[in-house]
């Protein structure tokens, strides 16, 4: 475990886009910060990045579709920091097709990962947020859903029903745990300048996308709120309320 860490954060699919801008705002802000992403080799690439800044900073593989890793990750970050004050939700994976071309495997990848590993992920940390609760008021969990789930997109139907999971359970941890000083947060962007948007990038000009930071920085305004304020969502749309 690493000495004198008073603050620690947790970030999922954090080797790029939005988890990346994520953490490093974190860590930034003096969060030891453990990343943790599907692919090793990236992952570790970022992290060796961050930590050649100073940064403190962790890294674990782990597929967020096998309940197995999800546990090896959390337990890699407990030996790791001994405590967990933010919690960021942010890996995620959409697959486009109309309703009689789904793929079961499809179906069930992206709510394994989409919804389900945010369940396990809150079952999993629940002790060291209470802790954190407990001792400063204002543990924070930051779930990164979308406005597809505001907004259901036709094609992307599973992924937007998947994502309206997020936004409804992040409302029910509220009610469960605000007693306990955790306060969750649904981030509800619409298209992101990541690799996930490429493929609409020849209709959405990169440039009039939200950014990664924009992302971020709600993230530090939340966690800079008072224990007694809780934002629930909040919804990213392009100039005009255009999806």
């Amino acid at each position: 475990m690493e000495a004198e860490i008073e603050r620690a954060a947790l970030v999922t699919g954090g080797s790029r886009g939005i988890g990346l801008a994520i953490a490093e705002v974190l860590a930034a802000d003096g969060y030891a910060v453990t990343l943790t992403a599907r692919r090793p080799e990236p992952l570790a690439e970022t992290a060796a990045a961050m930590a050649e800044r100073g940064l403190v900073v962790h890294h674990v593989a782990g597929n967020l579709a096998v309940e197995e890793d999800i546990r090896k990750v959390v337990a890699a970050h407990r030996d790791r920091f001994g405590r967990l004050d933010v919690l960021v939700n942010n890996g995620g994976v959409g697959v486009g097709a109309t309703a009689d071309e789904h793929e079961t495997k499809m179906i069930d990848l992206q709510i394994d990962v989409n919804l389900r590993a945010i369940v396990l992920m809150y079952r999993e940390t629940l002790g060291m947020l209470r802790y954190a609760g407990a001792e400063h008021g204002c543990a924070q969990v930051v779930n990164v859903a979308s406005i597809a789930g505001k907004q259901p997109d036709a094609w992307l139907s599973v992924y937007s029903a998947a994502k309206a999971g997020v936004i409804a359970y992040t409302q029910a941890m509220n009610r469960e745990l605000g007693e306990d000083g955790i306060r969750s947060v649904a981030l509800c962007p619409g298209w992101v300048d990541t690799h996930m948007t490429d493929f609409i990038k020849d209709q959405v000009s990169p440039v009039e996308m939200i950014k990664p930071a924009d992302v971020a920085a709600a993230v530090r305004f939340v966690l800079g709120l008072s224990p007694a304020a809780v934002v629930p969502e909040i919804v990213f749309e392009r100039p005009g309320g255009s999806y």
